[in-house]
């Protein structure tokens, strides 16, 4: 399974992300772009998490249901349940859409937009879902993966 490649024109892999797309700026998404996907390919998933977080695995974003013909979600992605059949869930700031880096004071922490590409067209979830339940929904219809890592400090 060759893994999707996932970039940003926002930022490069290992590298800072732009204050912009932080809570320190307007908080909105960058660009997230991805190529290298399966031909059986009905839907992608995308899945932005701080591995680094004190309490654990903090979910910034929640992105399902996103078309087959889709490679990319644009820079200020709206922050609404549901967007041409494209759905949001929640984020571990109890708010649907993107939330941006926001670490604690005097820590780096590192930014895993993951995007996964599924055998099904939809999940079969409604708009809101949690990370958690979006996992479980997925499993057994990942068909590849690949992942954009960025860091910020504050």
């Amino acid at each position: 399974m060759e893994p999707i490649i996932v970039k940003s024109m926002s930022f490069d892999e290992g590298e800072p992300i732009p204050v912009d797309y932080t809570c320190d700026g307007m908080d909105i998404s960058p660009e997230i772009v991805w190529d290298n996907v399966p031909e059986e390919t009905k839907s992608f998933v995308l899945i932005m998490e701080d591995p680094d977080a004190p309490m654990g695995v903090f979910t910034h974003w929640v992105v399902y249901d996103i078309p087959s013909s889709l490679r990319l979600l644009p820079e200020n992605f709206p922050k609404v349940p549901q967007i041409d059949g494209i759905k949001q869930g929640i984020n571990d700031f109890g708010r649907i859409g993107y939330g941006g880096p926001c670490p604690p004071r005097g820590s780096t922490h590192r930014y895993v937009f993951n995007v996964y590409a599924i055998s099904v067209v939809s999940l079969e979830l409604p708009t809101g879902a949690t990370k958690k339940i979006v996992e479980e929904r997925m499993e057994g219809k990942i068909l590849s993966k690949g992942k954009l890592t960025g860091i910020y400090g504050r």
